[in-house]
C-alpha cells in the first residue's frame, strides 16, 4: 500500500529532519511514471502538521528503489541537506539492511567485492569479478542472522552504495531475494514488492550533533513477520 500523509509511517522528526518508513510500492521522488512521490506526500504531512503557509522545502537525501521497503532521511532545511549530502560522501551514515533471500549463502557471514555496471537501458547492473570499462567497485558485508523454513533472513552492511547493489550482488552469489524477478528470484510478490528492508540507520544529526540511532518496523508480511 503506498503512502499517503495519513498513513505516512515517521519515525523521527524535528526541524531540520524528517525520517519515514517507506512502504514497497512508494517512489522516492518524481519520475517517468508520473506516480506520486514519497517526497510531495511528506510535504503535504508538514505542511499541514505545522499549518505551513506557501511551499515546503524538503530536500532529498537518498533514495530505495521502489520495490524495497524501509527508512528514508528528508531534510527540511538546505542547511541539514547540504550536510547530509555531505556526510554521505563521506560515508559517515551507517546504513543497514535486511534481506530475505532463497538459497542460504555458503558462507554465514562474508565480504562481497564485484566491479557493477548500470544498464540504463532495462535499468539493471551487472556483476564482474574485476574491473571493466564503466563499471564501479561495490562492496558489501552480510551474515545470516536467521534461518527461516524456505528462506534465511540476511543482515547486510554497504561501503558502497551503486545501483542496486544488494539486489545484484546476492544474485551472484546465488542467493537472489525473495520476489526478485529481475535478479534472478523464480516468482514476483503478489503486491511486486521484494524482501528487502532499510532496517537500521545509524549518524549524528547534522546540526543538533547528537546521535541518531533509528530501526524500521518491518511490513505487515507474514515472512517478514518470521523475521522479527
Amino acid at each position: 500500500m503506498a503512502s499517503t500523509k495519513d498513513n505516512l509511517q515517521v519515525l523521527f522528526e524535528d526541524n531540520h529532519i524528517v525520517i519515514v518508513n517507506k512502504q514497497a510500492g512508494d517512489i522516492t521522488q518524481g519520475d517517468k511514471t508520473g506516480d506520486k512521490p514519497l517526497s510531495d506526500v511528506v510535504k503535504e504531512y508538514i505542511k499541514e502538521k505545522y499549518n505551513k503557509p506557501g511551499l515546503v522545502f524538503l530536500g532529498v537525501v537518498h533514495r530505495l528503489d521502489r520495490p524495497t521497503s524501509g527508512i528514508i532521511i528528508f531534510a527540511r532545511t538546505s542547511k541539514a541537506l547540504e550536510r547530509l549530502n555531505k556526510m554521505l560522501r563521506d560515508k559517515t551514515i551507517q546504513k543497514t539492511y535486511w534481506a530475505v533471500v532463497k538459497n542460504q549463502p555458503k558462507k554465514e557471514q562474508d565480504t562481497l567485492t564485484n566491479f557493477l555496471k548500470k544498464n540504463p537501458k532495462n535499468n539493471k547492473s551487472t556483476a564482474y569479478s574485476k574491473e571493466i570499462d564503466g563499471s564501479k567497485k561495490a562492496i558489501l558485508h552480510y551474515k545470516v542472522i536467521k534461518k527461516l523454513d524456505n528462506y534465511s533472513l540476511l543482515e547486510v552492511d554497504l561501503e558502497t552504495g551503486r545501483h542496486h547493489q544488494i539486489r545484484c550482488q546476492l544474485s551472484t552469489i546465488g542467493s537472489p531475494i525473495k520476489g526478485d524477478l529481475k535478479y534472478g528470484f523464480n516468482r514476483s510478490n503478489k503486491d511486486g514488492s521484494i524482501h528487502l528492508h532499510a532496517r537500521k540507520i545509524n549518524f549524528i544529526h547534522p546540526v543538533s550533533k547528537e546521535a541518531v540511532q533509528i530501526t524500521a518496523p518491518v511490513p505487515n508480511e507474514v515472512i517478514w513477520k518470521a523475521c522479527t
